[in-house]
């Protein structure tokens, strides 16, 4: 029993360091409340073992990864929410001016359309708009905006570290 605690604890650790150095390397900063951040993790483990991704702690999820890909962590929600709020849905994220404390959080809207809303949204431009112009299509991170013109999206985005799976085909 006690091994398995301090596996568990090793699991928790290597998440948090990874998940940090991703953030700090990307210009985002992590809630300064360690303890919390590590509940969080630990949420974001439990769900990457019960789902096989890493959902937000704080939405719940289908078990479907398709329909859940906006909540995977870094969810699609992050960057507007750290620029109107100060800091994601979760806490786990905040901005600069919430960590040096010159900014109080607000509560935070939500964001993530309700099941029907999502169905219906619209696929975004069609890829035949600019097909006979350019020699690429054109790859977007719906997580963070980077674009890339590439035969296939990029396995993981330079810029925020989310995975191939969260790329749309913007051109």
């Amino acid at each position: 029993m006690k091994a398995d605690h301090i596996d568990d604890e090793r699991k928790v650790d290597d998440a948090c360091s990874k998940i940090l150095a991703n953030a700090e390397a990307s210009g985002y900063h992590l809630n300064p409340d360690t303890q919390f951040v590590r509940e969080l993790v630990e949420g974001l483990i439990t769900n990457e073992e019960r789902y096989g991704y890493p959902s937000c702690p704080c939405r719940l999820a289908s078990g479907n990864k398709a329909g859940d890909l906006d909540i995977i962590c870094p969810c699609d929600y992050r960057d507007p929410d750290l620029r109107e709020c100060g800091t994601c849905f979760c806490a786990l994220y905040v901005s600069e001016k919430v960590l040096k404390g010159t900014q109080i959080p607000c509560s935070i809207p939500e964001r993530r359309p309700a099941a029907e809303m999502k169905k219906e949204a619209s696929p975004g431009p069609s890829p035949e708009i600019l097909s006979h112009t350019l020699s690429y299509p054109v790859w977007r991170c719906k997580v963070c905006g980077y674009l890339c013109a590439r035969e296939e999206p990029p396995g993981t985005c330079p810029i925020c570290k989310a995975q191939k799976e969260r790329f749309e085909r913007f051109l």
